[in-house]
């Protein structure tokens, strides 16, 4: 069905959207992080990199994901260069009867950074080592967000792997079982400085006040303003069927040690829900001298005493003003027939409490969430809605100065709304938009995405891989001036030089300074190795491993994430160059670049990973 706004456009929404298809001359951008028609987007050892946040001085956290699986030989003495192919990553699991493997790390990345511009840069959080350092096992997945002008960095963490004797009798695996003391806790990071964010819930009490059980709690911190306010969220109670979880640990059918038995039920299952949850609120903290003062921030409703529903909000931006942006249950217009996630703002009243402010949905609308605010209010986000038949997410931008006027949605690649979901993931004070938007219409078959720019004072919005210049797209000038998509040459095992075609596309734009600088995630080409049943590369007779051949000959290549930094170009032009290269297939490996932030089981919500 087409899809109905649920509010008449004010008369201001209505010239904004007038001029969505008015001409302008967008900004033309470049790629600096590239090296041969490479990117270098992650840290070493690792497969998936995402930049996620920039401030004003050109410095970005992000994050590294995906250790690869080689085995010592593989890599013995520098032989293979483990960047020049896609190779499988670790499989990660999670057992109370295996070792407790990270596989997310840290990084920052600088215009002027000691190691070189742009350069990733491991940044060890909670006794982190680097993912290229085999001779060590790190048991802690580490996760930065957001970092402000001082270059306080933003993120979680989870806590590092203990061990007890295992004493079971039959099927013993190992001789440890694994556990640690929380699954996943926000932390701040002031140079040297780590500033756990802790949440006010972390202990378990019985009925009868007999026995403590410490389970941890959850936090996270999402971003930072440049006044040191940090916004996130905290576990404030335990959900109704965790607590019969942790009796059931604690009663006479458990034969489990209570902390093992407990670290089981934290581990997220085969559908990715965890039997411990937690009443989760958004959360303010306050960082003065390296210490945290955490404030938390009323939920969209207020539940009946005898509710044993689980009840969530989360803060996932601000401003410089101290205005929050989120999301929270709420039961609309008070009917608690209507009980929804949806959009929210926080800003202190007159007393200086801060207040919840709903974001008005109709019922067309299944959830919402806001994603960013600018220093004038104007937030971000997107909401959940049937077009055409079809469950997608749409843009929208809200002033919160004006609340009574209804959200708009932009126009995108058509005059009118179209079914291609995007999302907003960060606005700055020129009131530029970074994000994400499907590129293709097909309707039964998976969507590409691109990372889009949207200049909310004139309405344009274009697709960041159509304001790149040609070398940022991996094309190479010939002498006569015409443009051809690089070469990229790799020796393969039979002692054969393979060649592919460079391709950089960038997928989303995470975050957005004053400059126009833009950060975020772009997919490279890359070759796949060969692997033998046991997952092992396969090696030529010269030393090299043998890549996957298509049957002209050619690598078989697949396109991976790679962290990405856009600048606007000092000269040139966007390149008009169209072929018709073969796009290769999608590596689709945790793209989903704030996974821990959506990770809490709500029943009526669910994020797709891309």
């Amino acid at each position: 069905m087409k899809l109905q706004l649920d509010k008449a456009l004010s008369l201001v929404a209505l010239g904004v959207l007038g001029v969505l298809n008015s001409a302008h001359a967008a900004p033309v951008y470049e790629i600096v992080n590239i090296d041969s028609y490479d990117l270098q987007g992650t840290l070493e050892g690792t497969r998936s990199g995402y930049a996620l946040g920039v401030n004003a001085n050109d410095e970005l956290v992000g994050i590294s994901k995906g250790k690869k699986k080689l085995s010592s030989s593989d890599v013995e003495g520098g032989v293979i260069d483990i960047a020049d192919g896609i190779a499988p990553e670790e499989t990660i699991t999670y057992s109370i009867e295996k070792a407790i493997i990270a596989n997310n790390f840290t990084f920052v990345a600088a215009q002027n950074g000691a190691a070189g511009a742009w350069l990733p840069t491991f940044d060890s959080i909670n006794g982190t080592t680097p993912p290229s350092d085999t001779a060590v096992i790190n048991s802690v997945d580490t996760f930065y967000y957001g970092i402000n002008d001082a270059g306080i960095k933003v993120g979680s963490m989870t806590a590092p792997e203990k061990k007890t004797e295992n004493t079971a009798t039959a099927n013993v695996a190992d001789d440890y079982w694994y556990y640690r003391d929380y699954e996943f806790r926000g932390v701040a990071k002031s140079g040297s400085t780590e500033i756990p964010l802790v949440p006010p819930y972390t202990q378990f009490v019985n009925a009868d006040k007999t026995k403590t059980v410490e389970l941890g709690g959850w936090s996270a911190a999402t971003a930072i303003n440049n006044n040191n306010l940090v916004a996130g969220y905290a576990s404030t109670a335990i959900s109704k069927y965790g607590s019969d979880r942790v009796n059931y640990c604690l009663g006479t059918d458990n034969t489990l040690p209570l902390d093992i038995c407990v670290q089981r039920e934290q581990y997220p299952n085969s559908t990715g829900t965890r039997n411990i949850q937690y009443q989760t609120r958004a959360y303010v903290w306050q960082i003065d001298n390296d210490v945290a003062t955490g404030i938390e921030l009323p939920l969209g409703l207020t539940p009946a005493t005898d509710n044993t529903l689980t009840f969530t909000a989360q803060a996932l931006g601000l401003n410089n003003n101290g205005v929050v942006v989120g999301r929270s249950h709420v039961y609309r217009n008070n009917n608690t027939d209507k009980l929804r996630q949806d959009a929210a703002y926080w800003s202190k009243d007159t007393e200086g409490k801060y207040q919840y402010h709903w974001i008005p949905m109709g019922d067309s609308i299944s959830s919402s969430i806001a994603y960013d605010i600018n220093d004038s209010g104007i937030l971000v986000g997107s909401y959940r809605s049937y077009i055409q038949g079809y469950l997608r997410d749409k843009f929208f931008v809200f002033d919160t100065n004006t609340p009574e006027v209804a959200y708009v949605t932009p126009n995108d690649f058509a005059s009118t709304t179209t079914d291609l979901s995007s999302k907003p993931k960060d606005i700055n004070n020129k009131g530029q938009v970074v994000g994400y938007i499907e590129t293709t219409y097909d309707k039964e078959k998976p969507r590409p995405k691109a990372g889009f720019l949207y200049e909310k004072s004139t309405g344009e919005f274009n697709n960041l891989n159509k304001l790149l210049t040609c070398e940022s797209k991996g094309y190479e000038k010939a002498s006569d001036g015409s443009w051809a998509r690089h070469q990229v040459e790799v020796q393969d095992g039979s002692g054969k030089i393979l060649q592919y075609n460079a391709d950089i596309l960038v997928v989303e734009g995470s975050s957005i300074n004053e400059d126009g600088t833009i950060v975020g995630t772009a997919f490279i080409r890359k070759p796949s190795y060969q692997f033998d049943k046991d997952g092992n590369i396969v090696i030529g007779e010269n030393g090299l491993p043998l890549f996957e051949l298509s049957g002209s000959g050619d690598p078989v290549t697949a396109y991976i994430p790679r962290m990405v930094v856009l600048k606007p170009a000092s000269s040139g032009e966007a390149c008009t160059v169209e072929d018709n290269t073969d796009t290769g297939n999608f590596e689709r490996s945790g793209a989903a670049t704030l996974a821990w932030l959506f990770a809490l089981p709500l029943v009526w919500f669910r994020r797709r990973i891309r």
